[in-house]
């Protein structure tokens, strides 16, 4: 169809249910506001622009979503709240009369691209259309679909549940509360609207009915997956919806060669993208964005988020990686864990070892260096091969200002050392254990730093005082 979309949002809601102070369409699912995850599936449908109808929290709400590339983003105030047609009534004003409206809710994260297309396929520029859900079991609580006898099947109504007789109870399809509509027909229907009912407020569900007494035609599309058209009202509604997001995205990543440990132990809070013959075990957890590379294998319990991991890469278990806004690079081959930390900014080349305890943190490591136990690189450029020894630190902070520590190539730290920025070790160079090294080292220099030992024979060793009885 070569019309124009505009889609609305409506996102005016309290949600009394969730129980917090947070707007209920600015909590979060697989790592994105409700409402994001709407406007995102407009973007993905190519629409001129979305309107986001806002009002209990509207200025926090609007301070928390973003437009896609392309899209123009709007908002407008439903004040007071005064039922769901009003609210589209709302946005009326900013909508062109040459595009087709597609009205959709911003608690409901779900909908599917392909959905939409479907339904604005059947609105054809002309129609009301609208999406119902039929599972084949008990619709209790929703408003039935009630069509016409004849092989149209045209829509003639939408009764709700309380309203319904006992033969429209029986009907299993439903009014997900999306619907398509030109605007130049839709307006028109917005106008009609009264609050002639016991509620007082506006229905937009009654555009259906006027339609229909116009003799217009009134077309529904159906989806068996319920879970695209689910609302959340509450905690456990959320928590169910982000279970079956993050089980679609296991399934999509599993279908293209990814093997997943346990698909319901996979949380992708943000964007992952995959490369061939990636194995991902247990309980991880990827935010922001994060980019495996070939042949990458990501052990049980670790967070990544922010983080580029080159071809065969082994991130061991409990690892935790946040790249924050400078991002973590890991090159190929690395191996990185288990219980390793790596902060922004820190930089990995090819076959670089990071092992247990061992933190990162604003740092470059050329390949093959290794980090194996229990130390701190900050602010810190090391050589290819450096051997960097259990317990050593960069000492990069003064109280005031951070300095850069270079460990040049082939380098040997041993245990326990303290290299206090700014300071370079020779390439070649090696820090004897124990030392703490203050000042820079010549190319091939043994560095030692520390106190002579002393050792006092026959020395007794004090014992506490006997209790009294």
């Amino acid at each position: 169809m070569s019309l124009p979309v505009d889609v609305v949002v409506m996102a005016a809601g309290k949600g009394t249910r969730m129980k917090s102070q947070r707007p209920k369409v600015l909590h979060r699912l697989g790592g994105r506001a409700l409402a994001q995850h709407v406007i995102d599936c407009a973007a993905g449908l190519s629409a001129r622009s979305v309107v986001v109808i806002t009002g209990h929290g509207a200025e926090r709400v609007e301070a928390g979503l973003t437009a896609p590339a392309a899209t123009a983003l709007r908002f407008v105030r439903q004040e007071p709240q005064l039922g769901t047609g009003h609210a589209v009534q709302q946005a009326v004003p900013v909508l062109a009369d040459d595009g087709v409206v597609l009205v959709l809710n911003g608690d409901v994260p779900l909908i599917e691209p392909d959905t939409l297309r479907e339904l604005i396929a059947a609105c054809a520029g002309q129609h009301l259309a609208l999406l119902s859900v039929d599972t084949g079991e008990d619709a209790s609580g929703y408003g039935r679909i009630v069509r016409a006898a004849d092989a149209g099947r045209s829509v003639r109504a939408i009764v709700e549940h309380k309203d319904a007789n006992a033969e429209q109870r029986r009907l299993t399809e439903w009014y997900s509360g999306v619907m398509a509509a030109p605007a130049a027909l839709l307006k028109p229907l917005l106008a009609r609207l009264t609050n002639d009912n016991s509620q007082g407020e506006y229905y937009l569900t009654d555009v259906v009915k006027h339609a229909v007494a116009e003799g217009r035609e009134v077309r529904a599309i159906v989806t068996g997956d319920a879970v695209q058209v689910a609302g959340v009202n509450s905690p456990q509604q959320l928590a169910e919806l982000e279970r079956a997001y993050q089980r679609r995205l296991a399934n999509r990543f599993m279908a293209d060669g990814v093997r997943l440990a346990d698909p319901a132990r996979f949380d992708v809070r943000g964007e992952l993208v995959c490369g061939q013959d990636v194995e991902i075990d247990v309980n991880t957890v990827f935010e922001g964005r994060v980019e495996l590379g070939d042949g990458v294998r990501i052990g049980a319990n670790c967070v990544i988020a922010n983080a580029r991991i080159g071809a065969g890469a082994v991130i061991h278990p409990f690892t935790h990686i946040d790249g924050e806004a400078a991002g973590v690079r890991v090159g190929p081959g690395a191996l990185v864990g288990p219980f390793a930390r790596l902060r922004p900014g820190a930089d990995l080349g090819a076959e670089v070892h990071i092992g247990n305890f061992v933190e990162v943190k604003n740092s470059t490591l050329a390949a093959g260096a290794k980090a194996n136990h229990l130390a701190y690189l900050g602010d810190a450029t090391v050589g290819e091969r450096v051997n960097y020894g259990a317990g050593s630190i960069t000492a990069n902070y003064d109280g005031a200002n951070k300095h850069r520590t270079v460990i040049e190539a082939d380098v040997h730290v041993g245990s326990n050392c303290v290299l206090v920025a700014p300071v370079t070790i020779g390439a070649g160079g090696t820090v004897g254990a124990g030392s703490t090294i203050t000042k820079s080292t010549e190319p091939g220099a043994l560095a030692v730093a520390r106190g002579r030992q002393a050792s006092i024979a026959g020395w007794a060793r004090p014992k506490k005082a006997p209790k009294a009885s």
